[in-house]
């Protein structure tokens, strides 16, 4: 039991330090840098255009919220007599809590578009960066060629199979809240969840795409490789968050999706000895 609660925190705090692997990486290797220029400009432009037409509208509604709470607490302390007074105060502690956790999710929400976005204009150039470190950690990189017009037509299809997972966890989310209570708090955690599921996938995507894997596959590895991918992903979503330092996570996330495909997928699942078990 010991071991398998320390394997498991082990395994949290290997996922989160990836990002940091990553970063020391492009220090040791500066090389890497090269194949960084065009994805940060295109991360600049998507960032400005995200922060003009996501963010500032999310604050302006932000503000008439608090304004509307505001107006709520204030309603809520006339209403009250003397020796209930103490609710106002936890009246604030609740709005204050709201609005905050809201300020949260707008910048998480904002992070995953970009990441969204990101990954997808930056391809050619994240595939060049991956092969790089992979031939960097294991000193070779498969690729499974098939051909222009089947290549685009994956990709397509992985930007589908995506979309239908956010649709559905949009509709549970939505079901969520009609449970009294509980609902909205499990709809938020149900959000999070599926965010940092995608966002795992879209930055483990590089290698094991070249493998060119079925996306249930996909799934399967990040699934089956808990709680490393967990905290992986909730790792890149937070730096995601963080505004301006986001327009240049996005490559770090590759890279560190990469080093974990080499450290913890190909010696499990791809390696010659982990492919003769399976036979």
């Amino acid at each position: 039991m010991a071991n398998v609660v320390t394997g498991f925190f082990g395994g949290l705090l290997l996922g989160a330090s990836y990002p940091l692997q990553a970063i020391a990486l492009f220090f040791r290797r500066p090389k890497l840098l090269k194949y960084l220029v065009v994805p940060m400009i295109i991360n600049v432009i998507l960032g400005l255009l995200l922060y003009v037409g996501l963010l500032l509208p999310g604050w302006r509604a932000l503000g008439e919220l608090a304004v509307q709470l505001n107006g709520w607490i204030n309603g809520l302390e006339a209403g009250l007599p003397s020796w209930l007074y103490w609710l106002s105060g936890v009246a604030w502690g609740v709005g204050w809590l709201l609005r905050s956790l809201l300020v949260v999710l707008l910048l998480g929400m904002i992070g995953f578009v970009l990441a969204q976005f990101g990954t997808l204009l930056g391809a050619p150039w994240y595939g060049q960066l991956s092969e790089h470190i992979e031939r960097l950690r294991l000193g070779q990189a498969e690729t499974v060629e098939v051909g222009l017009v089947r290549d685009v037509g994956r990709a397509l299809g992985f930007e589908l199979k995506k979309l239908v997972l956010l649709l559905g966890a949009g509709l549970l989310f939505l079901l969520l809240n009609f449970l009294p209570g509980l609902g909205t708090g499990l709809g938020a955690i149900e959000g999070v969840s599926v965010a940092a599921l995608v966002t795992c996938l879209d930055f483990l995507d590089a290698p094991l795409e070249r493998r060119r894997l079925r996306f249930r596959r996909k799934l399967q590895l990040v699934m089956g490789n808990a709680p490393v991918m967990a905290s992986f992903s909730l790792a890149c979503l937070f730096l995601l968050s963080v505004p301006l330092l986001n327009l240049l996570m996005v490559p770090v996330c590759v890279a560190a999706g990469t080093i974990l495909f080499c450290d913890r997928l190909w010696p499990r699942h791809f390696s010659d000895a982990a492919q003769g078990k399976t036979d």
